[in-house]
This record gives C-alpha cells, sequence and structure tokens, in this order.
C-alpha cells in the first residue's frame, strides 16, 4: 500500500494542470507545513527563526516546468533577491536552485547566463549555492553544468542521488574538483533500468557514496530522515576521526524537527532545506510520496479547517 501512495503521488506531482491550480489557489491543504510562505520576505523570517535555535539553512524558490525564457529569467532575478536578503539580514543560509527553473529544458546557453548572474551575486555576500539534482533525464546535464561552473566559481556544489546506478561512476569523476556534495536517496520515480528499484540496495548505496565522499576529503552533506543513516554516518566520522566541519546533516523544514533539535545539541551542524515561492504543488506531492505519516498530517489538517 506504501509503494502505491508513494506511486499515486509522484504521479500528481507532474501534472502541469493541477500545479496551475495550486499556485493560483496558495498554500492551502497542509502545505505550509513543508513551505516558508510565498515570498522571501516570509522565508527571511523563517530563516531567522531557525537560525535562533542554532539551526543553519538553506532556501529554495521553488520553480517547476519553466519552459520560456522570460519565466527563466524571473526565477533567477528572484534567486539574487534571495541572495540580497541573506546577505542583508545577515542569515546564516545557502541558496538550493533547480537547473530545470534556471532555464535547462530551454538551452544551455540560457541556464549559463542566469547561474553566473547569481552566482556572482552570491559571490559578492558570501553565499553558497548548490544545483539541485532533478529526474534522471536531466542528471548527465547537471552534472555537466556544474563542472562548468566549477571551475569558475568556488561557492557552488551540487546534490547526488543514491538510486541511481550512475552515482559511484559520477562521483569518482566528480573528485577531482573536490565538491561539496549533498547526498540523498533521490525523491523521484525512476525505471529499474536506470535507478535501484529495491530500498535496501538504495541504502547500501547511500552508505557506500557517504563513506566514499568523506574518505575523498570532500565536505559531505548527508540529507535523510532515516536514523540508520544518520547513525551509519556518526559511525564513520568516528571511526577515521573525520573533522566535524567536514561534514553536516540535512532535513526538510517541517519534517522531524525534533531530531534536528536532538542533533544540533549532540554537536552536528544542522542544516534545514526551507523551500519558498507560489509554485508549491510539485515540491509538496513529493514530499507526501515519501512518507505516510505525511498524508496523515494533511489530511488532519484539512478535518481540522
Amino acid at each position: 500500500m506504501e509503494q502505491v501512495m508513494r506511486n499515486f503521488f509522484l504521479f500528481l506531482s507532474k501534472n502541469r494542470s493541477l500545479t496551475k491550480l495550486a499556485k493560483k489557489y496558495g498554500l492551502r491543504f497542509g502545505a505550509a507545513r513543508f513551505v516558508a510562505g510565498d515570498s522571501i520576505k516570509m522565508a527571511t523570517n523563517v530563516i531567522r527563526e531557525l537560525n535562533d535555535q542554532n539551526l543553519v539553512v538553506t532556501i529554495d524558490y521553488l520553480g517547476e516546468f519553466v519552459d520560456n525564457e522570460k519565466e527563466a529569467n524571473e526565477m533567477a532575478n528572484e534567486c539574487v533577491e534571495a541572495v540580497k536578503a541573506i546577505g542583508r539580514e545577515k542569515l546564516r543560509s545557502q541558496l538550493s536552485l533547480k537547473m530545470t527553473s534556471m532555464g535547462l529544458d530551454i538551452s544551455e546557453e540560457v541556464v549559463m547566463k542566469n547561474m553566473r548572474m547569481i552566482l556572482e551575486a552570491a559571490k559578492e555576500h558570501d553565499v553558497f549555492v548548490t544545483i539541485d539534482m532533478e529526474d534522471y533525464s536531466r542528471c548527465g546535464k547537471t552534472i555537466d553544468i556544474f563542472k562548468k561552473l566549477k571551475s569558475e566559481y568556488d561557492n557552488i556544489g551540487t546534490v547526488i542521488q543514491a538510486y541511481l546506478y550512475r552515482t559511484v561512476q559520477d562521483m569518482e569523476e566528480l573528485n577531482e574538483y573536490s565538491p561539496n556534495l549533498r547526498l540523498v536517496k533521490g525523491a523521484y520515480k525512476e525505471s529499474p533500468k536506470v535507478a535501484f528499484p529495491e530500498k535496501k540496495d538504495v541504502d547500501e548505496n547511500f552508505k557506500k557514496i557517504i563513506k566514499m565522499h568523506l574518505l575523498n576529503g570532500n565536505y559531505t552533506a548527508v540529507a535523510t530522515h532515516d536514523d540508520a543513516m544518520i547513525e551509519y554516518t556518526k559511525q564513520i566520522v568516528e571511526e577515521y576521526n573525520i573533522p566535524r566541519d567536514q561534514f553536516e546533516f540535512q532535513m526538510l523544514y517541517g519534517i522531524r524537527v525534533e531530531r534536528q533539535h536532538e542533533l544540533v545539541k549532540e554537536g552536528y551542524k544542522m542544516r534545514v532545506y526551507v523551500p519558498y515561492g507560489t509554485d508549491w504543488y510539485g515540491y509538496f506531492m513529493r514530499r507526501l510520496a515519501e512518507r505516510p505519516a505525511n498524508v496523515a498530517f494533511v489530511l488532519k489538517g484539512i478535518v481540522k479547517k
């Protein structure tokens, strides 16, 4: 039943009509639990609250199905404004973004123009930028763009997904760039031709790349809500004397909040991924797909209303 629900919500996440409808009617039906409002002003208030709790942040201006240059440029301009707000307010926050929102499905020229504009602003305001990873069809293009930008800028990282067969090879090739990587299991529905279909295999590959990246001496963000993966990371860093300033844990805004605070109390860096914006639907559906408990929470909120 859990897999059926996951597939259902992942299917809904790709529906363009529902995406447009959700943008029109705003953050309703429980989405506000996972999304920090529809403006950078609202997001900065959330960031400040999290910083006051000794949590660091990465923010993401949500956007999906960007298929024209005008909209891609608008997304990029919003990211620049977010960078400026982080610098102006002296917030402990980074920026995350998706290549499709920067124009990946339009042309590489559009993406590179927008990314250089954002990275120049980020360099000026001392803000780190992470390129989020999307579905398999865009994985190779995203990594190629990251390599090009990493040769020009130091303040950039990207994301690697454990559920893809290609992941270990990608990391071996990326190692020469001494990359700052966020390691995740992966949240998109992929064919068994390109991704491990069994959870146990994804988990084993996740452990493999965590250890691999840490022992390569690169900065490692372990993005997971899975206690087994958190404990595995702790064991590796203790066994190999990995300094605590070489890694961090990351979790999503609104999920496992108590666990986030526990990790902070234990002395680990804990970064919260905080999305904002009106284009929240696809992100929200993927969060519902990840954990049945999220669905129960939303339904409870709707009934209370």
